[in-house]
């Protein structure tokens, strides 16, 4: 039941949509005025870059495509099951999805469009991380679907069902968290240019950290 999920629950994953928040807004900002923390996007680019782009253009929204369903195959290797659970191997994603985003900015740094697959591979990472929640797929990288079961609570509220006010508090977190991220992404790339991922790859590390002292503790 979702009322006895601990509240670490909420915490990380506001946490983890202000981390897309900020890699999206970077990305729109700098990776050739697109969005990296989800796909619809990219893949309509690439759609429409059959007729209308070059071939490197193709090629580079393919790879980034491919890339975030690479970082999402890592935490698919790794996590096992689709439920929400103490004692899974979080914090060492959370430092890969941090290493990636080291990458992204060692590439970016010396104009390498290879920056660009290292910081989509490690949303597909992130994203592939957000598992199920009280019968709810909750993806942090990205609000779509969030606002979809969102509204989906409010119609069957006012149908006369229970709403369940924890669920919703989530999916309000998430958005906030990304719409943050957003603001704070805009705001640091025009201090620090791509050097504004550093931040996101930090509260990744301070995630990872966090959850391993936590899923010790409460492990005794």
């Amino acid at each position: 039941m979702i009322s006895k999920l601990p509240r670490w629950v909420e915490y990380g994953s506001f946490l983890l949509a202000l981390v897309a928040g900020l890699i999206n807004a970077i990305g729109l900002l700098g990776f050739k005025h697109q969005s990296i923390s989800h796909l619809s996007g990219t893949a309509t680019l690439l759609g429409t870059g059959m007729v209308n782009s070059t071939f490197s253009d193709v090629f580079y929204f393919a790879m980034i495509l491919l890339s975030f369903l690479v970082g999402a195959a890592v935490s698919g290797f790794f996590l096992r099951g689709g439920a929400l659970r103490l004692g899974r191997n979080y914090s060492g994603l959370l430092l890969l999805e941090a290493i990636l985003i080291l990458g992204a900015i060692y590439f970016l740094s010396k104009d390498s469009m290879s920056g660009h697959y290292f910081a989509s591979a490690a949303c597909g990472l992130q994203n592939a991380l957000a598992t199920t929640y009280s019968g709810a797929v909750i993806r942090t990288t990205h609000v779509t679907g969030i606002f979809t079961d969102l509204g989906i609570m409010l119609g069957a509220k006012l149908r006369g069902e229970q709403f369940d006010k924890r669920k919703a508090l989530l999916f309000l977190l998430i958005i906030v968290g990304f719409t943050l991220g957003g603001t704070c992404g805009a705001f640091l790339f025009s201090l620090f240019h791509f050097n504004a991922l550093f931040i996101p790859a930090l509260i990744c590390m301070l995630l990872a950290l966090s959850y391993s002292i936590y899923n010790a503790k409460v492990g005794h």
